[in-house]
């Protein structure tokens, strides 16, 4: 798996649960408790005893703190802003999704995105595909979509299912102006 992921889920440890919580994990895992370098690749094998080793420390089923972990990355600004140059809404945002490796790509080339598809089911419902040889992937981005679906302003219910090579997640848009969306520019922000 690539650094900068298991770096993410680093992060997401140590920034939601605090130090100690990320120290135990890191022990328990067998990772060096400085952490992961961004640019290296390490072994899916330690990637997963480290989400593994969360899970059962925290009492919460991998899943969802794989979900979490997807809620955290949208709160992260340059990624925040990846995702939101995707459409001006929600569902645009959507329909943008099939893209999203290749731009993921542009910022970050040795980073191995799943392939995701999203196809529409019916008026405001939607299955996005995510094909991955890791397991996982489709509770990640179950989170992201129910952070982004905040971050639009949108009313959606979010399910995610299956699991090994494609996972899906079920996504059914309710009222796409639910709620004032946080405020997004083109431009960067100052200071930023």
């Amino acid at each position: 798996m690539h650094g900068l992921v298991n770096r993410s889920v680093q992060w997401f440890l140590r920034d939601t649960y605090g130090v100690a919580l990320w120290t135990s994990v890191a022990e328990a895992a067998g990772i060096d408790p400085n952490g992961f370098e961004a640019l290296l690749v390490y072994d899916d094998g330690l990637t997963d005893a480290m989400i593994d080793a969360a899970a059962r420390q925290l009492g919460k089923p991998r899943e969802a703190l794989l979900e979490d972990i997807g809620i955290y990355l949208v709160g992260l600004e340059p990624l925040r802003r990846l995702l939101r140059f995707g459409g001006v809404d929600y569902a645009d945002f959507l329909q943008s999704l099939d893209e999203l490796p290749d731009r993921v790509h542009l910022a970050v080339p040795e980073l191995d995105m799943p392939g995701l598809e999203l196809k529409t089911t019916g008026p405001g419902r939607y299955t996005l595909i995510c094909a991955a040889d890791h397991d996982g992937f489709g509770a990640v981005f179950a989170g992201i979509l129910r952070a982004m679906a905040d971050d639009y302003g949108a009313l959606v219910l979010i399910e995610a299912g299956g699991k090994g090579g494609a996972e899906t997640v079920g996504i059914e848009l309710l009222e796409a102006q639910f709620a004032t969306g946080r405020r997004f520019d083109l431009a960067r922000p100052e200071g930023a």
